[in-house]
């Protein structure tokens, strides 16, 4: 048996989470275990078993531990390089300072979304976050009243310019963004801060891991209703995510079928909209009018 190369396995602890808890369903499937014996063994239930094969909880060294001994894996080499594994899971990501503005469904989110390989997003209202400003974020964040924003504002702010920083970073994910064009022809801030905005974007889509795409008014809303982002890994163990956020948390979506029907609106989405090159047109021209 063997466990986790931990080269191919370099997210963030959310990410590694997954890929762990993917392993062991992996190894307790091979040991002919089921999850209820597993959880007995470690002084759990069958549905602790669930979570952790899930990555929705923190793993225990003692609890892997015991259970790579019930699974068979007796090899010391591959002992220690999953427990180090397991180690690293329950490090907190850079993120973990903001974690009071912060509710856990969308911790997750930040932690997947430093650890994927492509991020695929589709905005009806505001631009990708990844894609916003500083100025545009604390509109936002301030509900239009940026000159009164206070501490809490100012580090929601903090933490969007954070995660942009995986855009810049060697080895950077591909970002795929399509937006609505009432998106470009909303001025959120007022003149000034929606003209520096539109200047990012076309700084930002000269990057070639970057694409940009307009959905035009005409064929707005036929391939999706709402606001979604796909996210895809390099590690095999990972499936790919749909993250879909409401008022009240997030769905996250994994099943094959559901997966696919998302993949399929985006690719309807991108056949829709004009290409990046017409984009970048619309861009200039939305500065233009405003």
């Amino acid at each position: 048996m063997t466990t986790v190369d931990p080269a191919a396995s370099s997210g963030g602890p959310t990410a590694l989470r997954i890929v762990l808890g993917a392993q062991l369903r992996r190894l307790r499937e091979a040991a002919d275990i089921t999850r209820a014996d597993a959880g007995y063994s470690i002084r759990g239930s069958e549905s602790k078993i669930s979570r952790l094969e899930l990555g929705r909880v923190g793993l225990k060294e003692r609890d892997v531990s015991d259970l790579l001994t019930m699974y068979g894996v007796t090899d010391q080499t591959e002992r220690d390089t999953f427990l180090e594994m397991v180690k690293r899971s329950n490090q907190p990501g850079w993120w973990h300072r903001f974690n009071d503005l912060m509710p856990d469904w969308f911790q997750d989110f930040v932690g997947l979304e430093e650890a994927a390989t492509r991020i695929l997003t589709y905005e009806l209202q505001f631009l990708p976050g990844l894609m916003q400003t500083e100025d545009y974020a604390r509109a936002i964040a301030s509900h239009g009243r940026p000159d009164s924003a206070g501490p809490d504002v100012e580090r929601r702010v903090g933490l969007r310019m954070s995660r942009q920083k995986i855009l810049h970073r060697p080895g950077a994910p591909r970002l795929w963004a399509v937006i609505d064009e009432s998106v470009l022809r909303r001025p959120i801030g007022g003149r000034e801060i929606m003209m520096g905005q539109l200047d990012h974007l076309l700084e930002l889509t000269k990057q070639p891991q970057i694409t940009l795409q307009v959905v035009p008014f005409a064929l707005s809303g036929y391939a999706a209703e709402s606001p979604f982002t796909m996210l895809r890994f390099g590690e095999p163990e990972l499936p790919d995510l749909v993250y879909i956020e409401h008022l009240a948390g997030a769905l996250y979506l994994d099943k094959r079928d559901e997966v696919e029907l998302y993949s399929r609106a985006f690719d309807r989405l991108t056949v829709d909209a004009v290409t990046p090159d017409r984009t970048r047109q619309m861009l200039a021209k939305a500065r233009a009018e405003i």
